[in-house]
C-alpha cells in the first residue's frame, strides 16, 4: 500500500487497525462499497486552468440545466422561498459549521437553535426537541434506536405507508444492531391497527401523516393499542401540514420526527436538508443530537448552552445515546427564518393553496380519461393514480417539454404532488401538454 508522509498513520497502525476490526485489507474493509460506484483508477482532470477558465467552464456546465414546472414530492417538495432567507442565511456571523461548544462566544447561533427547538415543539405539541439532525430519514432511524433502547426490545413494526427511503434507512441502521423490522400491511392506503394488536414482542412502531402517498391518516386509536403492548409511538410528518392536521402529541406520540425541507428549504438536488425529533418529557435524556437550553449567568442575564451533554457522543463515545456528533443548524436556522415569516395564518395559507391546487389537478387528470382512482381524496397536496398508458415513456416525452412529471410508482400508479407555486392557469396547460404527449 502506498504511504504519503503527511499521513499519520503508518503501515504498522495501519496493520494494527485492521486486526482490531478483524480484515485482512484495506480493500476488505471497504467491500461493502459495490463496485460498479468504487473509483478504481485516477481522476482525469486535465492541465490546470485559470481563474478566468474554470468559471468558464463551470458555468459551461451548468448551463445545461433545466428549469422545470414540479409536478412530484414524494419527500421533497417544491415550495416557495422568501428570497430574504438565503440573504440572511448567508450573512457572515452566521455562515459556519462550528459547533457552538463555547457559550460565551455564540449567543447568537445558540439562540436560533433554541428558537428552531421552540418552534418544532410547538408544531409537535410535543416536550423537547432536539437542535436538528441531517435529515427526516435519519432522525426516524435514530427514534428507533432511542424506543428500543428505552423499551429493551429489538424489533420495530414500520407501516408499509412510510416513504420507502425512510425505511430503507430505518433497515440499514437495524442490520448492523440485530434489530428486526417488520412491515405493517395497509388496507387501501391506511396502516393496518389490526396487525400491531395482533404482533408482539416489538418496542417500536413507525407511521408517516401524512403518509407516502400523501394520505392524512387518522391515528386516534393507535396509542392505546400501542402503549398496551409496552411500545413506543413513532411519527413521522411533513411540518408544514402541521398547521392544519392534528399533532403527533393529539395522537399520543411519544416520538416525532420529520425532515424540515417544505419549510421553505429548495429543492437543491436532495440536500442540504433538515432532520427534526422532539419527544414526551420522559425520553429527554435518551433522545440524540444537540439540545441548547435557556439559563441564567451568575450575574442574572440570561444565556443559552449546549445542555445534557452526558448523551452526546464527543462525551462517551461508547455509551453515547447516538452516534451522531452533529447537525444542521444552518438549515435549521433556515426553517427557524421560515416559520417566523410566515406565522401561523401563513403555513395554513401555504397548505389551503396547495390544498386547492392539488385537487384542481387530480380532477383535471381524471378528465383526461387517462387516469383512474386508487385512494380516497383526503390528501392536502399530493396523491396517486393509476395510468392507462407507459408512464415511463411519458415522463421522458414531458421531461424535454418542461415538466417533472409524477413520480412512477409499481402496477402503473403515478404519484403527483401540487404545492402553492402552481396555479390553474398553469395545471392547465400541463394537462394540455400531457393531452398532446399521449395522442
Amino acid at each position: 500500500m502506498k504511504t504519503f508522509k503527511y499521513f499519520p498513520n503508518t503501515e504498522k497502525d495501519i496493520n494494527e487497525m485492521l486486526e482490531v476490526v478483524g480484515v485482512k485489507s484495506v480493500d476488505d474493509l471497504f467491500k461493502v462499497v459495490p463496485k460498479s460506484i468504487k473509483k478504481t483508477s485516477g481522476f482525469n482532470l486535465g492541465a490546470p486552468l485559470s481563474e478566468h477558465e474554470l468559471r468558464e467552464n463551470f458555468n459551461s456546465i451548468s448551463s445545461k440545466n433545466k428549469i422545470l414546472e414540479i409536478y412530484r414530492g414524494a419527500g421533497s417538495y417544491d415550495h416557495i422561498t422568501p428570497s430574504i432567507i438565503p440573504y440572511l442565511v448567508k450573512r457572515g456571523e452566521i455562515l459556519t459549521s462550528y459547533t457552538p461548544y463555547q457559550p460565551e462566544i455564540s449567543q447568537g447561533t445558540l439562540q436560533y437553535i433554541f428558537e428552531f427547538q421552540t418552534m418544532i415543539t410547538r408544531l409537535t405539541g410535543l416536550d423537547v426537541a432536539n437542535a436538528s439532525m441531517y435529515d427526516g430519514a435519519t432522525s426516524t432511524a435514530e427514534a428507533v434506536l432511542l424506543a428500543l433502547n428505552h423499551t429493551r426490545k429489538d424489533k420495530v413494526l414500520v407501516s408499509e405507508t412510510v416513504d420507502p427511503s425512510i425505511v430503507s434507512v430505518i433497515e440499514t441502521y437495524a442490520r448492523y444492531q440485530d434489530i428486526e423490522v417488520e412491515m405493517i400491511p395497509h388496507q387501501n392506503g391506511a396502516t393496518s391497527l389490526k396487525y400491531i394488536s395482533q404482533s408482539d414482542n416489538f418496542g417500536a412502531v413507525v407511521v408517516q401523516n401524512p403518509n407516502y402517498f400523501g394520505l392524512v391518516e387518522d391515528y386516534s386509536d393507535f396509542q392505546e393499542v400501542i402503549n398496551e403492548k409496552g411500545a413506543l409511538f413513532i411519527m413521522n410528518n411533513d411540518p408544514s401540514t402541521l398547521a392544519v392536521i392534528k399533532s403527533p402529541k393529539e395522537y399520543g406520540v411519544d416520538i416525532a420526527t420529520g425532515d424540515g425541507q417544505p419549510l421553505g428549504i429548495p429543492l437543491s438536488f436532495g440536500g442540504p436538508y433538515v432532520g427534526y425529533m422532539a419527544v414526551d418529557k420522559k425520553l429527554m435524556r435518551k433522545m440524540p443530537g444537540r439540545i441548547v437550553g435557556m439559563t441564567h449567568d451568575v450575574d442574572g442575564k440570561r444565556g443559552f448552552v449546549l445542555t445534557l451533554q452526558a448523551r452526546e457522543q464527543h462525551i462517551r463515545r461508547y455509551k453515547a445515546t447516538s452516534n451522531i456528533c452533529s447537525n444542521q443548524s444552518l438549515m435549521a436556522l433556515w426553517v427557524t427564518i421560515y416559520l417566523s415569516l410566515m406565522g401561523p395564518d401563513g403555513l395554513e395559507k401555504v397548505n389551503e393553496i396547495s390544498y386547492t391546487n392539488a385537487h384542481y389537478l387530480k380532477l383535471k387528470l381524471l378528465k383526461t380519461g387517462h387516469f383512474s382512482e386508487v385512494f380516497n381524496d383526503n390528501f392536502i397536496k399530493e396523491f396517486v393514480l393509476r395510468a392507462n398508458f407507459d408512464v415511463k415513456k411519458v415522463e421522458k416525452k414531458m421531461l424535454n417539454k418542461g415538466y417533472l412529471f409524477g413520480l412512477p410508482l409499481e402496477n402503473n400508479l403515478v404519484m403527483f404532488a401540487a404545492t402553492e407555486k402552481l396555479n390553474k392557469a398553469k395545471i392547465d396547460k400541463f394537462v394540455e401538454v400531457l393531452e398532446d404527449a399521449l395522442r
